[in-house]
């Protein structure tokens, strides 16, 4: 059990990881989304910077811990996406590239919220 646990949490931080770095584009859609993804980034940020820590990566680390495997020592950033979906060299270049697309999905929402115009109450029907 402890194994599925652990493999649940380490799709749910791909998952995560997905929705910081696309999430915001949903509201270019759904503009009702761009709160909940506001959340989840500056969560994510506060992660990052700050060191705050992640429940995902406390359940990944005890399933590791319970089945014999090694423990994510800086995270799952740094364990699982460092070194496999860029060069450790590119760390912080990342960091950059995603913020910019998270600030281009932001920009973006504005923009298609502002260009359509006020929302105004119907028209009474008159009869």
């Amino acid at each position: 059990m402890p194994l599925l646990i652990g493999h649940t949490a380490m799709v749910l931080h791909y998952l995560f990881f997905a929705y910081v770095v696309l999430g915001g584009f949903l509201s270019w859609k759904w503009p009702r989304m761009f709160w909940p993804h506001l959340m989840v980034a500056v969560y994510a940020l506060g992660i990052v910077v700050i060191g705050w820590s992640c429940f995902l990566t406390d359940i990944e680390n005890w399933s590791r811990a319970h089945t014999g495997r090694e423990v994510m020592e800086n995270g799952f950033i740094d364990f699982h996406i460092t070194g496999v979906l860029y060069p450790e060299e590119h760390l912080m270049t990342s960091r950059f590239v995603i913020a910019g697309i998270v600030a281009c999905a932001y920009a973006g929402a504005v923009w298609r919220r502002y260009r359509r115009g006020p929302v105004t109450a119907p028209e009474p029907v008159s009869g």
